[in-house]
């Protein structure tokens, strides 16, 4: 039948659409986290203003996305295999917004820490950084490309992250003992780990919310 055909084309396009929004949004997002722990490493407080500023971005992308795919869902009456796509579509969304927010808490904490003197315990942080990264961007790829054997595997390394973060932690608690001049500092790089690990869960989430279709 054409019109149902029509019908058919018209969904598929918006959900495509929908889909390429969360894509850019992802992107966004990706940036901002790396320009939240680039401010960390240089210590420059320009770039972490520069971070705030993006989330408002990603904030009102995610805003649209909800709003698009609720529109989906109305104009179309999807049956559920297809209506699950756009709930998790939204969801994706709903983390990756969770993410920057981490992001912006990663660079806010850097802009505490440059009013003061350099902590050489800031190295520590490098590599749950690396594998925060790695587990975000993986997640991505289970969204963009339907993989579900990344997206098993995405478990296993956000318990490794989450033990890596952990280890920091006890570490730089440690040190703040024997080293009470640099409490302040120990405190903003531990909230720094946890961002770390919550951007891992959130990760993880997307990962998961990509095959609760």
């Amino acid at each position: 039948m054409p019109g149902e055909a029509k019908h058919i084309s018209s969904f598929d396009a918006a959900l495509y659409g929908l889909k390429n929004d969360v894509l850019m949004m992802s992107s966004l997002t990706d940036r901002i986290f790396q320009t939240a722990f680039e401010a960390l490493l240089k210590r420059d407080s320009e770039l972490c203003d520069h971070v705030v500023a993006e989330d408002e971005e990603i904030d009102i992308l995610e805003k649209q996305v909800d709003q698009q795919g609720v529109n989906l869902l109305l104009r179309f009456h999807p049956v559920a295999s297809d209506m699950r796509e756009v709930v998790s579509a939204m969801k994706v969304s709903a983390n990756l917004e969770r993410i920057a927010d981490q992001s912006v808490t990663i660079a806010r904490r850097a802009k505490h820490l440059n009013n003061r003197p350099a902590a050489r315990e800031l190295a520590l942080l490098e590599p749950p950084y690396r594998l925060a990264v790695t587990i975000f961007r993986d997640s991505v790829r289970t969204f963009a490309d339907g993989d579900c054997e990344l997206a098993r595997m995405l478990k296993l390394k956000d318990r490794e992250l989450d033990a890596v973060t952990r280890d920091v932690s006890e570490k730089l608690v440690a040190r703040a003992t024997v080293d009470s001049e640099l409490v302040p500092s120990y405190v903003d790089l531990i909230l720094v780990a946890r961002a770390l690990e919550r951007i891992g869960d959130h990760a993880t989430n997307i990962a998961e919310d990509s095959f609760w279709r």
